[in-house]
């Protein structure tokens, strides 16, 4: 079969190396890895958000961002906006949104960047510990019956699904209808 030698190489891979490395590297190593790849990338998300805010000068957009009630919602952000970057990377994904619109909106790069740094220490840990271990065993669900990782999948897709749906269908019922206006 041919999971068997999988499996062994696995194995024996876990046992040298334990569940938080990489390569035999140890934790810390991998931790600042994470920590330094996560926050280039968040920065680089926050700078072409600042880059596109830019090249919107003079735009509608900008007009619109300039008036006084969009500036007292911009004021609010940059007060209320940093601890939304730190929690953004609790999630997945809107860590992205959360720092492109830091910088579209022009947060202070001094407040943006001790947010940043909570939460890139935060996302390093969660991910190299939590997320190393769903990975790892997923990795070995999948070599001793991946048949039950393929239902866990469809489970959580299926749920996935279900909860969007739900959202949506609640969202159009409390939205009023034509009749109702």
């Amino acid at each position: 079969m041919v999971t068997a030698p999988l499996l062994a190489a696995a194995s024996s891979d876990a046992e040298r190396h334990g569940v938080f490395t990489l390569e035999g590297f140890p934790y810390w190593i991998v931790y600042v890895a994470a920590f330094g790849i996560v926050m280039v990338r968040a920065q680089a998300t926050y700078w072409l958000g600042r880059g596109v805010a830019r090249g919107m000068g003079g735009t509608r957009v900008a007009h619109v961002l300039a008036s006084p009630r969009a500036t007292q919602v911009i004021d609010r952000i940059h007060r209320w906006g940093p601890p939304a970057v730190t929690f953004s990377f609790f999630t997945v994904g809107v860590q992205t949104v959360v720092n492109l619109a830091a910088g579209y909106l022009r947060m202070p790069f001094g407040r943006y960047l001790v947010a940043l740094t909570f939460g890139c220490l935060v996302w390093a840990a969660i991910w190299t510990t939590v997320g190393t271990a769903v990975v790892w065993g997923a990795v070995l669900l999948f070599l001793h019956h991946p048949a039950v990782l393929a239902a866990l999948v469809v489970l959580a897709l299926g749920l996935t699904a279900w909860l969007l749906h739900r959202r949506r269908t609640r969202t159009d019922a409390a939205q009023p209808t034509p009749e109702e206006v």
